[in-house]
């Protein structure tokens, strides 16, 4: 896939905003100006050029993690996949381009900053395992191929046998 990677440095322009999406996914967007500088030699001292404002979207933990972090006016660098998408307001079509953050910090050559890691609870799975402790093959329940009146008749069947095994 060719996607469009950049990085941009600036400045935050407004305070980070946190949403979670139907599916319970943290989404935060906030917007970045950077402007570029020149020395005009005429002047003999360096000059502002156009300043490029770009929207900024964060997913899941860093998307929590920005939103905690940032604040107005914060110098950052943020890296990732920059593209556009169209959508249609009053039978006009426009564009808007996005910056889907892979990257953001803090730009330390403007101040200093502090990193505090997080532990993030791990996924806690449960695995079936048989008598010699190797885990269970449930595949035919997964993939549909055990009718529910055949599992019906195994219990039934079983049942007599265990009570004369007692």
């Amino acid at each position: 896939m060719n996607d469009t990677i950049m990085t941009v440095v600036g400045n935050v322009v407004d305070a980070p905003r946190m949403r979670m999406t139907k599916n319970g996914h943290a989404v935060t967007n906030f917007r970045i100006a950077s402007t570029s500088r020149r020395f005009d030699r005429e002047q003999e001292r360096f000059v502002d050029n156009g300043t490029l404002f770009v929207n900024v979207t964060c997913w899941r933990a860093m998307a929590e993690n920005v939103a905690q972090s940032l604040r107005k006016g914060q110098p950052v660098l943020v890296s990732g996949r920059y593209y556009s998408r169209e959508y249609t307001v009053n039978e006009v079509v426009r564009v808007a381009y996005e910056l889907e953050a892979s990257a953001v910090g803090h730009d330390l050559s403007r101040g200093t900053s502090e990193f505090t890691k997080l532990a993030r609870p791990g996924i806690v799975a449960q695995v079936e395992v048989d008598a010699d402790g190797v885990p269970a093959d449930r595949s035919d329940h997964w993939l549909d191929l055990v009718e529910p009146q055949a599992d019906a008749d195994m219990v039934d069947s079983a049942e007599p046998q265990l009570a004369a095994a007692s």
